[in-house]
């Protein structure tokens, strides 16, 4: 399956059921939204049953439906997040994910996903369950592929393992939460997938807005916006003045090549080892075309070094000690962290 750099992110779909600072988008403007992006080439769209407890997806399902020229659009969706007040409304049980799936497709109007994701982790339902479900959805056909989000490393390969032991289809991609400013997953995450030929889709990789420069360091969220309509704790920032401090990096970059600041940090995550594709989320047509920007972007060396000097990965073992005396034998998957820790010590 070849997909588009961007993916076309659906969770402003809706706004009910606890995500209204996500936006009000309906069926109208999410068909105006998906012209815009398919015209630009964006080959694929990311939901979630989860988002406004599937009334994304019914107003996704109707916008498809509104043109033939959108038949075309690979649709993403997810399932894990609890749904309803059941004991079963929720998890990776085979019961949950047979029954959301069939949920899913009668929202959106498809026989079939093109990409289903795991959307978090479950402790409790064993994942020989979980990956054996997945795998049937396959072989019927009601999914083409599947994937994990927010899984950790030691979980994603794990999965790997248990789909090898038993013979299940393993998952193509992980969706992980990834920013220039929140650059956890390069320790672990990015490696074990380019090691292990899994793709990464990124969610939110302007990380709620908060990187797109309409939040500033001492200045109040504008009216209308996720931070003014919501409390901001839908992604963990750890340093908040470190992420005002790459938005200025990230402003003078675009200052320099006339761009928004969101194509900034589009562009630098889509040139990042490992990177598959970007689901961007947008409220309107406007904020759609500002993140398509990066597709057109090359950032030179000074941008990038400008931006690492901003949010720098912390030198940790074992990767310093790996730098040290291992750097003679890397794999693709190791040399790029193992090269960033030996220029930092």
């Amino acid at each position: 399956m070849r997909v588009s750099p961007l993916a076309l992110g659906a969770i402003t779909l809706g706004g009910t059921h606890g995500m209204e600072h996500f936006g009000h988008v309906q069926a109208p403007e999410a068909a105006d939204l998906l012209a815009t992006a398919q015209e630009a080439g964006i080959n694929m769209v990311d939901v979630a049953n989860y988002y406004s407890t599937g009334d994304a997806e019914e107003i996704l399902g109707q916008a498809l439906g509104s043109s033939r020229e959108f038949d075309s659009l690979m649709v993403t969706s997810k399932v894990r997040m609890v749904v309803g007040p059941g004991p079963n409304d929720g998890g990776q049980s085979r019961w949950h994910i047979l029954d959301q799936v069939d949920r899913s497709l009668r929202s959106l109007g498809r026989d079939h996903l093109d990409l289903y994701y795991l959307h978090e982790w479950d402790g409790q339902t064993p994942l020989e369950e979980s990956l054996g479900t997945m795998d049937s959805l396959v072989r019927s056909g009601k999914i083409r592929y599947y994937g994990v989000s927010n899984f950790t490393s030691w979980q994603l390969m794990k999965a790997l393992m248990v789909c090898d032991r038993h013979g299940f289809i393993r998952p193509v991609s992980q969706q992980i939460y990834y920013t220039p400013q929140a650059r956890e997953v390069e320790y672990e995450m990015i490696p074990a997938a380019i090691d292990q030929g899994i793709g990464t889709q990124v969610w939110s990789p302007l990380a709620m807005g908060l990187l797109t420069g309409k939040y500033r360091r001492g200045s109040r969220p504008r009216q209308g916006t996720r931070m003014s309509d919501g409390d901001g704790s839908d992604v963990r920032i750890q340093d908040w003045e470190n992420l005002y401090t790459m938005v200025n990096a990230l402003d003078e970059i675009a200052r320099r090549h006339g761009v928004p600041i969101a194509a900034v940090d589009l562009a630098w995550l889509l040139a990042r080892p490992g990177v598959t594709n970007l689901a961007v989320g947008a409220r309107n047509t406007d904020q759609l075309k500002a993140s398509l920007e990066a597709l057109s972007l090359e950032l030179d060396d000074e941008d990038i070094a400008a931006i690492s000097r901003v949010s720098p990965l912390r030198v940790r073992y074992p990767f310093w000690h790996q730098a040290d005396l291992a750097s003679d034998r890397l794999s693709e998957a190791d040399r790029d962290i193992i090269a960033t820790t030996a220029a930092q010590l």
